[in-house]
């Protein structure tokens, strides 16, 4: 008897194990339960070919979105992030515990933001915790409720519900994780070199950067390697944003320590001699920095000296990213990508001749390793049915108001974008038809439980 699937999907091209070829995938229960070849005789409830010029990979695995519910649901939500993710072929985000209220600092906050989650979920969603000076002696619950892992600022976070740690208190947060395997994820940026170099602000994009110079974060992650040689514990550097920090980290893993590192598409796509004075779109922490800086992250991914992509998508009111006249020092920091982190991501790489394969990797093979979600980040039997039809050689022009994300403010405004998702798959079911309005998808996000 021959097997009879929900789904089959042919592919002239599909990234399996790590290389493009012709394939078959065969869907039953929302897993992949087969793999074969393009014209493998399965039989299925529903068949989807895809034409020419698109191919099938792995659904994207974001694990540093700001959705900001509840609390400053008007800066974003559930709702309007996860439609925005499925846009742009992501299946899986990993939540940050700010900028919500409250944050994800205790057991209860979690159960608040996993109960406003659930019900407006269009892809699956994942929990980070958050580990300020008040929690600290107290992680443990809620890592046994399921988080990931935890967030720490180094340096004032942006909001005072999410205070920073201090040095001691990192190794202290550090000591403590390390007793039950957890992960720490860090903000890098020295809040004295910060202090050191703290301007008037304005609309001068060079005055921004002077203000948060690359000793900042070079510093911030020195003492996180201090903290691992001191405790054995893991930690992960999010959103590297200076290179001047890429011998540190290379040193710190040749030593064996637990430490990884992410950037993020912003700074592989833009430099900072291209942003204009008052254009507080751009505004981030840390910054994007120059051209230079920009060729030498891409050679740290190629190199492995940074391991993954991940968007921080981190979205705010219009009013507090634009509503200051352009004043860098008042604007809200964070930029808007998640939808168009993809194609922000591609077209960038394009230019160094770094192909789909590696591109892909980084942004779901490597994101679903740190997050430890085996069934994520790729095609093969036994992993969720979570794929995207992506054509890689399309191009359109990102128009803000068009995005899925609340608040229609994104640094990649007008850019000329190559790769175009075409349909998003989450456990074998559609959640993103090119063309196709939103109330023809069904939720389908699922929230995922970190198994530690």
């Amino acid at each position: 008897m021959v097997d009879h699937y929900d789904l089959i999907v042919r592919a002239h091209s599909a990234l399996i194990d790590g290389a493009f070829r012709p394939a078959t995938l065969a869907v039953t229960n929302g897993t992949i339960v087969a793999i074969g070849d393009h014209d493998a005789e399965f039989t299925a409830t529903t068949e989807v070919a895809l034409p020419a010029g698109q191919v099938l990979i792995p659904g994207i695995v974001d694990t540093h979105v700001h959705v900001n519910e509840p609390g400053r649901t008007d800066w974003e939500g559930f709702a309007s992030a996860t439609r925005a993710a499925a846009a742009g072929g992501v299946t899986t985000i990993i939540d940050m515990p700010l900028n919500s209220i409250p944050p994800t600092t205790t057991v209860d906050a979690l159960r608040q933001k996993r109960e406003a989650a659930a019900a407006q979920a269009t892809i699956d969603i994942g929990f980070w915790g958050g580990a300020i000076p008040s929690s600290l002696g107290h992680l443990e619950p809620l890592h046994r409720a399921g988080v990931f892992g935890f967030k720490a600022f180094l340096s004032p976070s942006g909001v005072d519900e999410f205070p920073h740690l201090s040095s001691e208190q990192l190794h202290a947060a550090l000591a403590e994780l390390a007793a039950f395997d957890g992960l720490l994820i860090v903000h890098a940026e020295d809040p004295g070199v910060l202090e050191a170099h703290e301007n008037t602000g304005g609309v001068g994009y060079d005055d921004f950067v002077a203000s948060r110079p690359d000793s900042a974060e070079k510093t911030a992650i020195e003492h996180v390697i201090e903290g691992l040689r001191r405790t054995g514990a893991r930690a992960h550097i999010l959103h590297l944003s200076s290179a001047s920090a890429l011998p540190t980290i290379r040193a710190a893993k040749a030593e064996g320590l637990h430490l990884t590192v992410e950037t993020c598409p912003h700074y592989l796509s833009f430099a900072s001699e291209g942003i204009p004075d008052g254009a507080t779109q751009y505004k981030c922490c840390p910054p994007i920095r120059d051209e230079s800086n920009r060729r030498e992250l891409w050679q740290a991914l190629i190199a492995g000296d940074i391991d993954l992509i991940a968007s921080d998508h981190s979205p705010s009111t219009r009013e507090l990213k634009l509503g200051h006249g352009g004043d860098f020092g008042l604007a809200w920091g964070g930029i808007s990508g998640l939808e168009v982190s993809l194609p922000a991501v591609w077209s960038a790489a394009r230019e160094f001749g770094i192909t789909l394969e590696q591109v892909v990797e980084w942004m779901t093979g490597s994101t679903s390793r740190l997050a430890g979600l085996p069934a994520k980040g790729s095609l093969a039997v036994g992993t969720d049915a979570d794929f995207v039809a992506f054509a890689p050689d399309e191009t359109f022009t990102v128009i803000a108001e068009h995005l899925q994300h609340k608040n229609k403010v994104t640094a990649f405004d007008g850019s000329e974008l190559h790769g175009v998702v075409h349909t998003t798959w989450l456990g074998g079911e559609p959640v993103f038809v090119l063309g196709a309005p939103n109330d023809q998808v069904r939720l389908r996000g699922r929230l995922l439980t970190a198994t530690h």
